[in-house]
């Protein structure tokens, strides 16, 4: 065959699969459950289509994700004052969480000490508020010093020396 009886023999034969698929039997594809469809109103009772509150849909694709941990993480430093409370809170602050160790930094070294104090029992109130093994151990220093090794003033050398020699 050539030309158009050839064109002719693979339109037949396209039309012929046509048939044959025609006549096999329709299958719906369905997402699950009982294969039906869910139609027209919901009716009383909860529903799949009912609107749902947005911060229940929240933790539901926070759970399914697996972003429990990270969101406690957060809320340790989201919400310091609530979680040790605004008295700690106004002298202190969560500089790094790291492997369950919270890095705190203290406005002043007398504060630094008393919260190396209370460590055990801001660990408490921190496991009570963000849950069990999100922070394990505090690290608490006090404020860090004016490093003089580099400004607008800085001459470079060995620095201020005895003179009279």
């Amino acid at each position: 065959m050539a030309g158009p009886e050839l064109a002719r023999a693979v339109l037949d034969a396209a039309l012929a699969r046509r048939r044959e698929y025609a006549k096999q039997p329709k299958r719906r594809k369905t997402g699950g459950g009982s294969g039906r469809r869910l139609r027209g109103y919901s009716g009383p009772g909860p529903d799949p289509r009912d609107p749902q509150l947005f911060g229940d849909m929240l933790q539901r694709l926070m759970k399914s994700r697996g972003w429990e941990k990270p969101k406690a993480e957060a809320t340790v430093f989201g919400s310091w004052s609530k979680v040790v409370g605004p008295d700690i809170a106004a002298h202190s602050r969560p500089v790094k969480l790291e492997g369950g160790i919270l890095t705190v930094e203290a406005e002043s070294t007398a504060w630094a000490t008393q919260l190396r104090m209370l460590a055990a029992t801001l660990l408490r109130q921190i496991a009570g508020e963000v849950g069990h093994n999100v922070v394990t151990k505090l690290n608490i220093h006090g404020p860090a010093a004016p490093s003089w090794s580099r400004g607008p003033r800085r001459v470079q050398g060995r620095g201020p020396r005895d003179t009279y020699g």
